[in-house]
């Protein structure tokens, strides 16, 4: 699934506009009748295209649903780092807490785009992608280990451990339910990582 050697160096604004259209397409097949039975038949018919233009410019059905996957994670890594941007703005520097405000965004970003969110975290996807995913997920929770190297403290990896694994149920539970209770779930989940502490720090306070 590595689609860095089939992304085009240059591309035309026509080709650009295909592309689009393509991941449209393979979203709204993907969403009406699962990665598993889509094929890739539909998506260009959905978007008004050629088989050709689409192996022109992905490698498969497994590679449109990467590209829809990593278009997915940039809007929630771009969220995240908003908030977390909106918290130091506003005088936070709590390493944690603001570990945990990038978690609310993450959450309410999954909730927001929940037709999508869906489309990753049903278990229907390409052979290995649930794996990819928990990577993924770990990687951006790693991310947040840059709250901790600027305030000079140590990096708690079971901490660390714990809240991606938490984030991963976490999504998948908060997008099957109705856009209120699914708010008051993202509350509690936060509440309850928010107690969470680097076991360094508590070891200084205890």
């Amino acid at each position: 699934m590595d689609r860095a050697n089939h992304k085009p160096a240059r591309m035309s604004h026509r080709g650009a506009a295909t592309r689009s259209a393509l991941l449209d397409a393979a979203a709204h097949v993907f969403r009406t009748v699962g990665f598993a039975r889509a094929g890739v038949s539909e998506v260009v018919e959905h978007a008004g295209a050629s088989v050709g233009s689409l192996y022109h410019h992905f490698t498969g059905k497994a590679d449109l649903y990467m590209a829809l996957y990593e278009d997915y994670q940039q809007r929630q890594q771009e969220r995240t780092h908003q908030a977390v941007s909106r918290g130091r703005a506003q005088g936070e520097s709590d390493p944690t807490r603001l570990m945990y405000t990038a978690a609310r965004a993450y959450l309410d970003g999954a909730i927001d785009e929940r037709a999508t969110t869906l489309l990753f975290f049903s278990g229907d996807g390409p052979p290995g992608f649930e794996s990819q995913l928990r990577e993924r997920l770990r990687e951006w929770t790693d991310r947040n280990v840059a709250l901790f190297r600027k305030a000079d403290e140590p990096v708690d990896e079971a901490l660390l451990m714990v809240v991606s694994g938490a984030m991963l149920v976490a999504v998948t539970e908060v997008v099957r339910r109705g856009d209120a209770d699914a708010r008051r779930l993202a509350d509690d989940i936060t509440s309850l990582l928010s107690r969470l502490e680097p076991r360094d720090r508590r070891e200084r306070t205890g």
